[in-house]
Order: structure tokens, then C-alpha cells, then sequence
């Protein structure tokens, strides 16, 4: 178990951890990572990258994008923990340390958005634990049958 938990902004030296996280997680696949990343770390896009660090090791990341044409409005596009430390509270302290970081940035509110299929229901509730409100579900968005569900939460 991690004995303390410190969120910063990832930095390109954090990327083989971000990897194994995705690996370990299967979140999207982590080839997908550096195109992603590579508008935050060459500063060409207000992208926010957070990475959750302990006893010197990156444990979790989260990835959000101020929304076109809202005013404050930000996606939380993805955030994942390292399987060997998920439920030791790092997913919540990395909630908490991006909504603060937003809310420095003008951010008014959050959303996320995942499936409707039973393998994220403990996606869907991990987010109602933050205190996220499922605002709103597109059916079959996904596939037939799969739909997505967005949730939302005010800064």
C-alpha cells in the first residue's frame, strides 16, 4: 500500500510508467500514449496530464481537455491506476488533485463519459464515488446495445 500520494504534471521521463500502467490495465493500447501525450509535453495544446506518484514511483495518470467552444467545460478523458496498488485510494486523490488543477485553469465543470456494458460497472461507480452525477446515456453509441453513459461534475 502507497504510505503517501503526490499528483503533478507528467514529464516525458514518466512515460514508461504510463506504458505499464496502460499495459497492466488495458485502458487503450499504450502505442496510442506518445501522439497523445506529445501536445502537452511540446506545450502545443492545453491538454492536462497529471500524473499520482509514490515512494518515488508513478502509480496512476489522468488525462483531460477543456471541451471546443464551452466555457470551462472539461472532458476527463482517461485515468487509470496501477493494477498491483487499485484500491488504495490513489484514483480518488488523483480525482481530487485534477478538479483542483482545473478549477485553477476556470474550470466550471467535468465529464466522463464510459459504457453502459456490465464489465465498467465498477468504472460507472468508482465515478459516483467522486460525486459525479450520470447526466446523460447515448444508446448504442459504442456497438448495439452498448451505450454511453456521461456523467458530470461541478467544480
Amino acid at each position: 500500500m502507497p504510505k503517501s500520494i503526490s499528483i503533478r504534471d507528467l514529464d516525458r521521463a514518466d512515460l514508461p510508467s504510463v506504458h505499464a500502467i496502460l499495459d497492466g490495465t488495458g485502458l487503450f493500447p499504450s502505442d496510442m500514449l506518445e501522439p497523445m501525450v506529445e501536445p502537452f509535453l511540446s506545450k502545443q495544446a492545453p491538454h492536462h496530464w497529471l500524473v499520482a506518484c509514490s515512494e518515488g514511483r508513478v502509480v496512476g495518470f489522468a488525462y483531460a481537455e477543456l471541451e471546443r467552444m464551452t466555457d470551462g467545460t472539461f472532458n476527463l478523458l482517461a485515468i487509470a491506476v496501477d493494477p498491483g496498488v487499485q484500491g488504495a485510494g490513489i484514483g480518488t486523490t488523483l480525482v481530487a488533485g485534477l478538479m483542483s488543477h482545473l478549477r485553477q485553469q476556470g474550470g466550471r465543470i467535468v465529464i466522463v463519459e464510459t459504457s453502459s456494458l456490465d464489465e465498467y460497472a465498477d468504472t460507472r461507480s468508482f465515478y459516483t464515488g467522486q460525486l459525479f452525477t450520470q447526466e446523460a446515456r447515448i444508446r448504442d453509441f459504442y456497438a448495439a446495445g452498448e451505450h454511453k453513459l456521461v456523467f458530470w461534475k461541478q467544480l
